[in-house]
């Protein structure tokens, strides 16, 4: 098992961003997950995803458009939405899925 298997095979929410270094909506959306780790700490792992470094891992998910966040527990996507989103709606999600 792969690391980012691993991490989201935990009991713990995991927020995954898919991004890509060309993409200008990813940048705005960077920031706004450094705000969101702040204020959920622990509770939920954050993680971002290059899909030009890891088509494979892009490709497994479906992933189509960047940036798409994904909340995965337990290995299993509980939700996926492509765009860019605010700290605030991200960390009601995150509390939706512990």
């Amino acid at each position: 098992m792969n690391k980012f298997q691993e991490l989201i095979s935990q009991e713990k929410p995991v927020l995954v961003d898919f991004f890509a270094e060309w993409c200008g909506l990813c940048k705005m959306q960077a920031p706004i997950l450094q705000d969101l780790k702040k204020n959920i700490g622990d509770v939920a792992s954050i993680v971002k995803i290059d899909i030009d470094k890891n088509q494979a891992v892009a490709s497994q998910f479906g992933i189509r458009s960047v940036p798409t966040l994904m909340i995965l527990k337990n290995g299993e996507v509980k939700w996926k939405q492509s765009g860019v989103f605010q700290a605030d709606e991200l960390e009601r999600l995150i509390k939706q899925n512990l």
